[in-house]
């Protein structure tokens, strides 16, 4: 039997590629002699990194970065189609993960180190830039990558703006005559899986500021600095990035790159599927194994694991959804093809408890699941 196992991260719990050991253990226990391929997912945020690596031809890079305050490290991103093309992660120098809790403050932090690893690949000849936008850090629109790629973001005295969104509203003139030479030959393709536009209700200040440690008065400044910013790129570039779908991923970064740099939004799933043909491997297997932490109504607005199993659906290949919580009944989930969802967790156990043993359930539940459909002969 051919397993594929392609499931999302339990977030705050395990990482994909975590899930998909837990997964394999469970099913080389009940089925020792499947043919297992393990495909941890993402969406174009984090996590690309060690997918490619592990299913596509390419190496992974080292370069010198900063952090969202400006702090040196050393990050990696992937160099692929011979070279041609490089994927980076913009979490990994100007994501949450690189900064403390008390250190979150989105009107300090900025993408500059995302910026200097853009300008590593392309000095490194790459003419592709894949940026995949998740887990920021930071709100100022993408300028920090502007800066670090040569560009000038002047005040009214034709001074530099310091960094970050509490910033922009001081830039009175976006200056691009340095930009490095590289650029004009470059396409930068953004990934993201959020369709938000950059201002208002539902737009970059309002729906994701707060996770970055804004506060309400915070969220405020961000949105009006953005619209001062957003109008100079207009005026500049003669570009509106004010509702631009996704244009809100990262922090307004989409929408600030579309507007500097000619960057162009598309769907990060569906750039990553074809990049390590999922479909074909999908068609291929016997069994799907999918998941998440939150398996809910967001879920099927194009989340990892329904967008997988909609694509074993099409085929009819039977998939096992597993999560952490699940919020859905199984007639809510529009699929023609043979799935189950399945939540993990013990009933009456605390949210601590279940994100501390998610490792454990998962193997637990799926030994009993599979043990179930071996013994009915039948998957599905």
């Amino acid at each position: 039997m051919k397993v594929l196992i392609a499931p999302d991260s339990f977030k705050g719990s395990l990482t994909a590629k975590e899930v998909s050991e837990s997964v394999a253990l469970a099913v080389k226990k009940i089925f020792p002699n499947s043919d297992l391929e393990k495909i941890p997912f993402s969406d174009g945020g984090e996590g690309a990194i060690d997918l490619f690596k592990d299913t596509i031809q390419g190496k992974v890079i080292q370069c010198n970065a900063v952090d969202p305050y400006g702090k040196t490290i050393n990050k990696p991103y992937f160099i692929f189609e011979k070279g041609k093309s490089a994927w980076i992660e913009l979490s990994q120098a100007s994501g949450l993960m690189q900064i403390k809790e008390n250190e979150k403050n989105p009107l300090l932090t900025s993408t500059y180190g995302t910026g200097l690893q853009i300008k590593h690949a392309l000095k490194s000849n790459c003419e592709n830039i894949f940026l995949g936008l998740g887990g920021s850090a930071t709100h100022d629109l993408g300028a920090g990558i502007f800066v670090a790629l040569g560009g000038k973001l002047l005040s009214k005295s034709k001074l530099s703006i310091p960094l970050g969104g509490g910033s922009l509203n001081q830039c009175n003139e976006i200056d691009d005559t340095n930009l490095i030479q590289e650029l004009k030959n470059t396409k930068i393709i953004m990934a993201c899986d959020v369709t938000n536009p950059l201002f208002g209700d539902i737009g970059a200040a309002n729906t994701y500021a707060a996770q970055k440690g804004a506060k309400p008065k915070d969220i405020k400044i961000l949105e009006k600095n953005g619209l001062v910013f957003a109008e100079l790129i207009k005026n500049k570039y003669d570009i509106s990035i004010h509702n631009v779908p996704g244009g809100g991923a990262a922090g307004g970064c989409a929408a600030g790159i579309f507007g500097l740099l000619g960057g162009v939004i598309k769907n990060g799933f569906d750039l990553i599927s074809k990049h390590v043909a999922l479909e074909e491997k999908i068609k291929k297997s016997d069994l799907v194994i999918t998941g998440e932490g939150s398996f809910d109504k967001q879920s099927l607005f194009g989340k990892v694991p329904y967008k997988i199993a909609s694509i074993a659906s099409n085929h009819r290949v039977p998939t096992i959804i597993i999560a952490g919580k699940i919020n859905l009944d199984k007639k809510d989930v529009n699929l023609d093809g043979p799935f189950e969802v399945y939540s993990i967790n013990p009933d009456n156990i605390s949210l601590s408890e279940a994100m501390r043993k998610t490792n454990e359930h998962i193997i637990e539940k799926l030994e009993a699941v599979l043990s179930n459909l071996k013994n009915s002969k039948k998957l599905i």
